[in-house]
């Protein structure tokens, strides 16, 4: 059954009713035994291994590999002090949502803020999820060339292999059904299957790189950046936003957590499913830069259409891509159930929780899907949403608001190692989010492209 926290309960009253409880809403939907542990990891790291593991191998190469290995290190172990932070302020504080918590130390403006970033970061997110399921599916445009997608290579050119009719097909029968679902724990067999599906990607990356090494048609890539000129460092800094975005789950933690059996497991949780997702990442970008090298494309899905150079190549290409198009799809659901929350909580902070109002519950889903469906339309590149949200909302969500919070310590339980982390983080955050923003907006008036060029 879901519970609301007293905090929370102050922000959903309307003022003119009284607030009835869950129970008298729909008592059948709610009435589970709890969320499992293993359930719970699923889902967690459905919502880390999203869209950011296709574009870490570009990051990678930017970087060079030693620099991008321990960039990815070090945003599991800072991903992992701020979700720690923040479940234990929210224990202390006894409430039940991230944005109660900024609302217990900031106030409702702080608590607008927040639900403002998680809103821009998700629905960021979504529209680069379903412009990468597009190029799986129709294909894409990548330095001059088209990358054909497997749905136009298996039936050739038609008017529903274009790529809005393959995503109009993919969000009516795909995700209307996965998004109509009132309880994050509904989703966790999808989440078991996604991040399975993501393995299979990085196995088949892994086997393959090592085959071509095996035979010396390949060679070890770059261990450093390539620092040609002034230009080639800032580009560097172009790479943060899709580092950070990479981790960010921290709109899913309370959800999660509070549908468990036994919510004092979240912190196992939280440890297991960033093992077990920085391992994937680190596998996917050392592999995947290896087979490609500098060639690597921004999306290395696209990597994946033509002649891998060993047998069965044609299979593998398919297989690679058709895999990580399922797995965001079924990543999709667990991203837009934070995304429908906060917005919801944005509009009618006053109103009964939305899993209980059909009307507005379909409505505002509704809504989001629409503009998700247009934006992946008209947005170009993934690149464009990774620099715009990873920039800006996903650093706030993922570090400041963490760290804001702990350094404003409302119940005192914060210690010298906490400020002191809080304040690197800050340091962090705003010094890279300022420097990739400035170096996007030199890309611009240069006319260079960013990570991947």
């Amino acid at each position: 059954m879901t519970i609301m926290s007293s905090s929370d309960r102050k922000y959903r009253r309307s003022p003119r009713a009284p607030l009835l409880t869950p129970q008298k809403y729909d008592d059948h939907e709610f009435s589970f035994g709890g969320a499992s542990f293993s359930g719970a990891v699923f889902n967690l790291s459905t919502t880390v291994v999203g869209a950011g593991i296709m574009a870490l191998p570009a990051a990678v190469k930017q970087l060079g590999l030693v620099p991008g290995m321990v960039m990815i290190v070090l945003g599991a172990i800072l991903t992992g002090s701020s979700i720690d932070m923040i479940l234990r302020l929210t224990r202390a504080s006894k409430l039940a949502t991230y944005s109660a918590l900024v609302g217990d130390a900031f106030g409702r403006a702080g608590r607008t803020f927040l639900q403002v970033a998680i809103v821009i970061n998700n629905l960021g997110m979504l529209v680069v999820y379903m412009i990468i399921i597009g190029d799986v599916l129709s294909g894409t445009w990548s330095d001059g060339a088209w990358h054909s997608g497997v749905v136009e290579e298996w039936f050739g050119q038609h008017w529903w292999t274009t790529r809005s009719s393959l995503l109009l097909l993919t969000t009516l029968f795909v995700f209307a059904p996965l998004i109509s679902f009132k309880r994050v724990d509904s989703l966790r067999y999808t989440s078991a299957l996604s991040v399975g599906l993501a393995i299979v990607f990085v196995a088949i990356t892994a086997g393959v790189a090592i085959v071509k090494l095996m035979e010396g048609s390949i060679r070890m890539p770059r261990l450093m950046p390539e620092l040609i000129d002034q230009a080639s460092f800032w580009k560097l800094f172009t790479t943060i936003p899709v580092l950070v975005t990479a981790y960010i789950c921290h709109h899913n933690i309370h959800p999660i957590e509070n549908e468990l059996k036994d919510p004092s497991q979240m912190k196992s949780i939280v440890r297991t499913s960033l093992v077990l997702c920085s391992s994937v990442y680190i596998a996917t970008s050392f592999f995947g830069f290896l087979l490609f090298g500098d060639h690597t494309l921004d999306d290395i899905l696209a990597n994946f259409d033509g002649d891998l150079g060993i047998p069965y190549s044609s299979l593998l290409d398919d297989v690679v891509r058709v895999s990580y198009g399922i797995h965001l799809m079924l990543v999709f659901p667990i991203v837009f159930f934070s995304l429908r929350l906060n917005l919801d909580g944005l509009l009618f902070p006053y109103a009964i929780p939305i899993a209980f109002d059909n009307q507005r519950f379909f409505s505002v889903t509704a809504a989001l899907m629409s503009f998700i469906f247009v934006g992946a339309n008209f947005v170009p590149s993934i690149w464009d949403a990774f620099q715009i949200t990873g920039a800006t909302a996903a650093i706030s969500v993922g570090f400041i608001f963490p760290a804001a919070v702990t350094l404003r310590d409302t119940h005192g339980i914060t210690t010298k190692n906490d400020r002191l982390v809080s304040w690197v983080m800050i340091i962090l955050a705003v010094s890279s989010s300022t420097a990739a923003i400035c170096s996007d907006i030199y890309s611009i008036f240069s006319g260079k492209k960013g990570v991947g060029s």
